[in-house]
């Protein structure tokens, strides 16, 4: 909590520091001379100081080197040892910078520990806590004193990382500034563009399209917003921001494989489909694995940059054979995601020491398509205002008939909500709202109200010996029987299957039990025809249960006369039973 606290109070400073002048002073300098380096780890003596800091018989073991990162004859060494002596200058708040490092360091000005990144065990080891930019504060008189970096790091690099500068603290936080304004923006572009588009996703017919156009705004919206330096000053979790930003940068290829799958769906891109399957795999996966523990989230970047430079071979393959499939705006996705693509290679090769270190403008490209994107969207939106005025001459006319037909399409499904399509009888969404009315009208004046169960007896057997379809043919008779059967206060509705109950408004069990034993009098003397044949004779079971006889509630009359239709069942079918 203090933490955050501070970090949100040093971004409304940094806000207040950027509006107002800065005072001239030393200008930054490179430390980009002076460095020396040895492999190994340094014992420790006693009073816990590192004991190569003070060792003149060790000091030929120190060697020179350009930038203290990624010494040669590396053989599997996990540490390493880097020194520098400080120079003279009249900074007012001098502190180091430091653009990264692999993986976990310890600041060592002398014999005294200045400051410390990560958590170093009794080996001397740690884990991956994020790739930060990291701001050593130094004292006054730190001239000439030598600086000291004990690093650890199990990653592909080791050492400090991309810029080394010594500096103002002000002067720091307005370079950090000034250089994530840019990403800022654009991340915010894109992931405004990312929820645009999955709106789109929603709405429109063309949606695997939108949704991979979506897809790929998100990662690199995610991915820039994480890897800008500002972030750390919000919120200060770099593991949190670069677990952010795999995230977003594993995102990418699934989203541009998706596009792809559905831009060349006529050639059926198996092999594209594979390809971005993969990596969603991947994306799941490498992200999961880091956060449950099991590896640390460094080691998912060197197998993705692998996968990543055969994707993008396989897939610019792909656009180069079947480029003519392509539409005009396709293209002009293509070429602004090949342009982004490009910078992530060049991005990827400058974090794994093939190219020289410098700053990579990913974001511009981002930008890049983020515009192209909003371009394609411009221009469907001039061609979509030129349709409606197009169309508005006839709109009224055709909101008319639209209306019309409307209006009798809402009249049938309102008919058909309530109706079994089958019998065309009252279905159960009927029952439940009828039985509702009539238990609040029994149970304000006090009226009887009866439910009676009906279901036919040994109609699976009759289905699987003579067919659905004979079953169907029955179902609708059975349903016409008991249609002109009843009273017309009484109503018939299927509950579903063979089951059918009826609501008697007003009538007593004797009543029910009467015109029920009529009914299945009515039934035995029945014959149903299916296709020029006789079917046998059917019977039926009947439960039945009334308010206020047997229930306080006439809404619970549903399972009384249920338990009621079970004892028929169990007592030898073919009977009528009353709720006792």
């Amino acid at each position: 909590m203090r933490t955050l606290f501070f970090s949100l109070l040093g971004t409304l400073l940094l806000a207040l520091l950027m509006a107002a002048p800065v005072f001239a002073g030393p200008a930054p300098l490179d430390l980009d001379k002076g460095w020396e380096y040895r492999w190994g780890d340094s014992p420790f003596r006693a009073d816990g100081t590192p004991a190569w800091v003070d060792d003149p018989a060790s000091q030929g073991e120190w060697q020179p080197i350009a930038f203290p990162s990624n010494p040669p004859g590396r053989g599997g060494s996990k540490h390493a040892w880097f020194r520098i002596t400080l120079p003279e200058g009249e900074w007012r708040d001098p502190v180091l910078y430091i653009y990264s490092v692999d993986l976990i360091t310890q600041a060592w000005l002398e014999d005294e520990l200045i400051y410390q990144y990560g958590h170093f065990d009794a080996r001397g080891e740690g884990r991956f806590e994020g790739w930060p930019w990291h701001m050593i504060s130094l004292p006054e008189d730190f001239a000439g004193k030598t600086l000291y970096f004990r690093v650890f790091s199990d990653y592909t690099d080791i050492g400090l990382w991309g810029e080394v500068k010594l500096m103002d603290r002000l002067d720091l936080l307005h370079y950090i500034l000034e250089r994530s304004a840019g990403d800022l923006v654009i991340s915010t572009f894109l992931l405004l563009l990312a929820l645009l588009a999955f709106i789109f996703a929603l709405v429109q017919a063309n949606r695997r399209s939108f949704f991979g156009i979506g897809l790929f705004a998100l990662g690199a919206g995610s991915m820039l917003l994480a890897e800008t330096q500002a972030s750390q000053l919000l919120l200060e979790v770099p593991l949190l921001w670069d677990t952010l930003a795999a995230i977003g940068y594993y995102t990418l290829p699934v989203a541009m494989g998706l596009m792809l799958e559905h831009w060349f769906a006529e050639q059926r891109p198996t092999l594209l489909r594979r390809i971005w399957q993969l990596h969603l795999g991947y994306l799941v996966m490498a992200p999961g694995l880091a956060l449950a523990g099991v590896i640390d989230l460094s080691s998912t970047f060197p197998p993705f940059d692998a996968l990543l430079l055969v994707t993008l071979l396989v897939m610019f393959t792909t656009i180069v054979v079947h480029l003519g499939a392509l539409n005009a705006e396709q293209k002009l996705i293509i070429a602004s995601y090949g342009l982004f693509a490009l910078l992530l290679l060049v991005d990827m090769a400058v974090a794994h020491g093939l190219l020289p270190w410098r700053r990579v403008p990913v974001s511009v490209a981002a930008l890049g398509f983020a515009l192209a994107i909003v371009m394609i969207s411009l221009w469907h939106y001039r061609h979509t205002q030129r349709e409606l005025r197009r169309l508005n001459l006839s709109l009224e006319k055709q909101v008319a008939e639209r209306t019309r037909a409307l209006e009798q399409m809402v009249e049938k499904l309102q008919a058909y909500s309530y109706q079994d399509a089958l019998t065309g009888l009252h279905n159960r969404r009927y029952f439940d709202e009828l039985l509702e009315h009539e238990a609040a009208v029994a149970r304000r004046h006090d009226a009887p109200l009866t439910l009676a169960m009906i279901d036919i007896d040994h109609f699976k057997q009759f289905n699987d010996r003579e067919g659905h379809e004979a079953g169907d043919t029955v179902l609708v008779g059975v349903g016409r029987v008991l249609t002109h059967h009843f009273r017309d206060a009484d109503v018939v509705c299927r509950m579903g299957g063979e089951e059918f109950v009826i609501i008697m408004p007003g009538a007593s069990a004797a009543i029910a039990e009467a015109r029920l034993a009529e009914l299945l009098e009515v039934l035995s003397r029945t014959r149903f025809r299916h296709r020029d044949r006789v079917l046998g004779p059917l019977s039926i079971s009947c439960g039945i249960a009334t308010y206020p006889e047997h229930a306080g509630d006439p809404l619970t009359l549903i399972g009384l006369a249920d338990k009621a239709l079970y004892s028929a069942k169990h007592r030898g079918r073919a009977r009528i039973e009353t709720y006792a």
